[in-house]
């Protein structure tokens, strides 16, 4: 897992690259807009991806924009891959080389109880009404109406509770457990293993998520994320990576 915030999508390191140097000012609008499209909407009834680059499986095979995501779906992306998606009432980007699992109570229904990152970088949002279990190696999460950045790999789980409430458990270490109530990127954790009871979850900083990405999952369900910020810039990023 990467900590330093380096970024696999090539628009968003161009992005970075243009505004280090000063070429994004009043026409910021305009040039967004040429390197990730117009502004986001809500999918049509029966569409599931959004948009989506490089290599993209559902359920091991190959996806295009066309491709249904049902409620039990394994997702995976290739390396400088990445696909935006819902379910249901619910909305993701999976970042290159990522795999998640996504569950339901019933086989066929696309009402999530949770998903299962098995590797790499996940941005979610989920309707306000109903609780689920987000899991990876490290790490168990219960949320409640959340937005949520992870990180997942064999040794630690990045989590940020972007908005809402995430209770948080190190898996294996009952002791190490924290309840998040967040309203913009309040606390983000890394949840490890390994060490002594009680000392498995620390501190984090915030990294390779913006506000204009959580913006763009939330419009494709049809939703607004609960902070305002100029609508012209749903895609570019907020804060540093």
């Amino acid at each position: 897992m990467s900590r330093q915030g380096e970024s696999e999508d090539p628009r968003r390191r161009l992005l970075i690259q243009l505004l280090a140097a000063g070429a994004i000012s009043g026409a910021s609008a305009s040039a967004m807009a040429q390197l990730f499209g117009g502004r986001p909407t809500k999918l049509a009834a029966g569409r599931s991806i959004y948009r989506l680059d490089g290599t993209v499986t559902v359920d091991g095979k190959p996806a295009s924009v066309s491709t249904n995501i049902g409620g039990r779906a394994t997702i995976e992306t290739g390396r400088n891959s990445e696909v935006v998606y819902a379910v249901g009432e619910s909305a993701f980007i999976l970042r290159g080389n990522s795999k998640v699992t996504l569950e339901t109570a019933q086989p066929d229904s696309t009402l999530l109880t949770g998903l299962r990152l098995l590797s790499g970088k996940l941005l979610s949002v989920f309707a306000a009404r109903k609780p689920m279990q987000l899991k990876a190696a490290t790490a168990t999460i219960g949320i409640r109406g959340t937005g949520v950045y992870m990180e997942a790999d064999p040794e630690q789980t990045y989590f940020c509770t972007c908005y809402g409430v995430a209770d948080v458990q190190a898996n294996g270490d009952p002791e190490s457990q924290e309840t998040i109530a967040a309203t913009h990127h309040d606390k983000p954790l890394y949840i490890v293993q390994g060490q002594p009871a009680g000392r498995n979850i620390r501190p984090a900083p915030f990294i390779n998520h913006t506000d204009q990405e959580l913006q763009l999952v939330e419009a494709i369900v049809g939703r607004e994320p609960p902070f305002v910020f100029p609508k012209a810039d749903y895609s570019g990023p907020r804060r540093g990576y």
